[in-house]
């Protein structure tokens, strides 16, 4: 087992969040995929709203950073991840509570930077010199980054492009080193493309094999399990349904 070190600054966050605890009769960590940074913060305030007296604490990054806090036994009482098979292997773990659940759904998308007056019409337009810089998500961790080689392979570019791929550890980082000019293109969700188009736009919706779906869960070493199965419910509720299509994610 790794030393707490490994997820300490969620564990200095909590600690520094305890000093003001005596505010609040219950709190709840929910640590979420990067992709829902923005929406996640409007549904956990509309869910405090609703439960006086409860404070929502947040911890975002890629999906498979946030799997191993859990293993390793960072207090998280609810988790919800960018992609099916992360979440498996939360299952599989027996690191889940009953009631999971799908979300949300979204599409990957090819982003320029805004400047790029000739953005690329196909993937296959890529091979071409002027985009020597690719920026994607790391593959083993971060779940654009698998949505992106399943499509370039259905494309049979995988090759081809691998040699320019430059890796983000979260899908934000992709879209960062988009919207400064870092790189030449990148792919992330069309939810993170659509968050500052004076910096990126995008070029063209990748199709995907494996749908992009976004699963939640309760976890099983939550010390708040009511309020956490409570949260996890509120996330499919209509209210909350609609904070999350007004920051581009479809419906379950």
């Amino acid at each position: 087992m790794k030393p707490l070190s490994v997820f300490r600054p969620l564990a200095l966050a909590l600690m520094g969040l305890s000093l003001s605890s005596a505010l609040w009769a219950q709190e709840l960590t929910v640590s979420a995929a990067a992709s829902l940074t923005n929406a996640f913060q409007d549904v956990a305030r509309a869910f405090e709203k609703t439960r006086p007296g409860v404070k929502v604490n947040l911890n975002f990054a890629a999906s498979g950073p946030l799997l191993q806090q859990i293993r390793q036994g960072a207090p998280v009482d609810v988790f919800a991840s960018a992609d099916e098979e992360t979440m498996d292997r939360a299952v599989a773990a027996q690191l889940m509570a009953p009631g999971r659940v799908d979300f949300a759904s979204n599409s990957l998308v090819l982003v320029v930077p805004a400047s790029q007056t000739k953005p690329p019409a196909t993937l296959a337009d890529l091979s071409a010199p002027a985009y020597a810089k690719i920026a994607v998500g790391q593959p083993a961790s971060v779940p654009v980054g698998r949505y992106t080689l399943e499509a370039l392979r259905s494309a049979q570019l995988e090759a081809t492009l691998q040699p320019r791929f430059i890796y983000g550890d979260s899908v934000r980082q992709v879209l960062t080193y988009v919207g400064r000019g870092e790189v030449d293109a990148g792919f992330v969700y069309r939810s993170d493309a659509l968050l500052d188009p004076s910096k990126v736009r995008i070029a063209l919706t990748v199709p995907t094999r494996t749908p992009v779906h976004y699963p939640i869960a309760a976890v099983q070493a939550s010390r708040q399990p009511a309020l956490a199965q409570d949260f996890v419910a509120y996330v499919r509720s209509a209210p909350a349904q609609a904070i999350l299509q007004g920051h581009g994610f479809a419906k379950p």
